[in-house]
């Protein structure tokens, strides 16, 4: 992402210009944008026209609107952003209140105008056009049979391929079905990571699976890649990285991302850094359950104790419609900043993320117990009575 323009006032209204430079940036654009801000970029609209002999004709125009946002769609596998809203600029194609909806693109830019800009928004914008954040990962999760390819990106996790081919069993005095299936299986598997990996920008290639099926597969591809003389695969080698792994589902990504050897590894990717985090709360969960705190109200009264170390919270919470909702959230945040504590914002796209939100979405590691809340509360209301 590129920022071309920021024009933010005292009172936190204004404008950012930004252009999306790659498929990602859009998920960014997805979490900035909310209903009743205003966009303006360049969009194709069909206009229809009269001549003067009173026939009808249609044309497609492109032309630049500025529309109050209604709705937001996006599309987390093609990464399409769709940004339906009425027009409140005038133009001499469509007429001041009239729907339309915009699809973003690629290296196009756009204008973002809000009322509020708040501290996580602007984080998020920050983040987005760090390049340091581009620190990629891709993850060919397997079992005989199975792989899934995963790139693991700062802000998501994208399921780029799915292989499957049916494995007949060992015969009694006959493995030649078995071998010639795993065969064809571990070319389908070279074929997606050729077609789906750009090896410029993964810095780090992780192959799992249990058993020696990873083990397998690594010596099958470089054999091919000898014969076949490729030397992409070839030269980046050393980028591929053997890890165990319970199955070769998608879900085993969480285990292979909090092994110590990858996060080591790793430890330059902001998706290692969020997995370990929440590696942390449970083992907190477990051994001192009076420092790990989820859910809204018994974070909320960690905060106002001071005594939150490390937030965990879910970028999910933050596309609430709900306006005071979502400023209940960003107060947390700057409260826990504000009191030297570290926020840890995840992506609901990531594995890690997905387990968080089952946990409300939001959790904190305490920097001293605190007694259980929910003990205190009902002391409090047994007193009363």
């Amino acid at each position: 992402m590129k920022l071309l323009h920021k024009d933010i006032e005292k009172d936190n209204a204004g404008q950012v210009t930004l252009i999306p430079e790659e498929a990602e940036d859009m998920w960014h654009t997805y979490n900035l944008l909310q209903v009743g801000d205003s966009l303006r970029a360049c969009t194709i609209r069909k206009v229809q026209t009269e001549s003067t002999t009173g026939s009808v004709g249609s044309s497609r125009v492109r032309t630049t609107l500025t529309l109050c946002v209604e709705a937001i769609d996006f599309d987390s596998q093609a990464c399409q952003l769709r940004v339906k809203g009425t027009n409140i600029e005038e133009n001499q194609y469509v007429k001041m209140g009239a729907y339309h909806t915009i699809e973003l693109e690629l290296n196009r830019k756009f204008t973002l105008a809000k009322k509020n800009w708040d501290s996580v928004v602007l984080d998020r914008i920050d983040q987005a056009c760090d390049p340091s954040q581009k620190a990629d990962v891709a993850a060919v999760v397997m079992q005989e049979g199975l792989a899934n390819l995963v790139l693991v990106t700062p802000a998501m996790t994208l399921l780029r391929a799915k292989v499957e081919v049916t494995i007949p069993r060992k015969r009694k005095g006959s493995c030649s079905q078995h071998e010639k299936a795993l065969e064809r299986f571990y070319e389908a598997v070279m074929q997606a990571i050729l077609r789906h990996i750009n090896f410029d920008v993964v810095k780090c290639i992780l192959v799992a699976s249990p058993g020696f099926v990873k083990d397998q597969f690594i010596t099958y591809l470089f054999k091919e890649a000898v014969r076949q003389d490729n030397k992409v695969l070839l030269e980046n080698r050393p980028k591929f990285m053997l890890v165990h792994s319970s199955s070769g589902h998608k879900y085993s990504l969480k285990e292979i991302l909090s092994d110590p050897t990858v996060t080591s590894r790793l430890s330059d990717t902001k998706a290692a850094g969020e997995v370990k985090a929440l590696e942390d709360f449970y083992k907190m969960l477990q051994h001192e359950p009076d420092r790990a705190f989820y859910g809204l109200a018994h974070v909320e009264k960690a905060a106002d104790a001071l005594a939150i170390d490390t937030l965990l919270i879910s970028d999910k919470l933050f596309r609430h419609q709900d306006v005071p909702t979502r400023s209940r959230y960003v107060r947390l945040v700057d409260s826990v900043r504000d009191n030297g504590g570290n926020v840890r914002i995840f992506s609901s796209l990531h594995v890690s993320g997905e387990q968080l939100t089952q946990l409300s979405g939001v959790a904190a590691i305490l920097r001293f117990p605190i007694a259980d809340l929910s003990e205190a509360e009902e002391d409090s209301s047994s007193d009363d009575e």
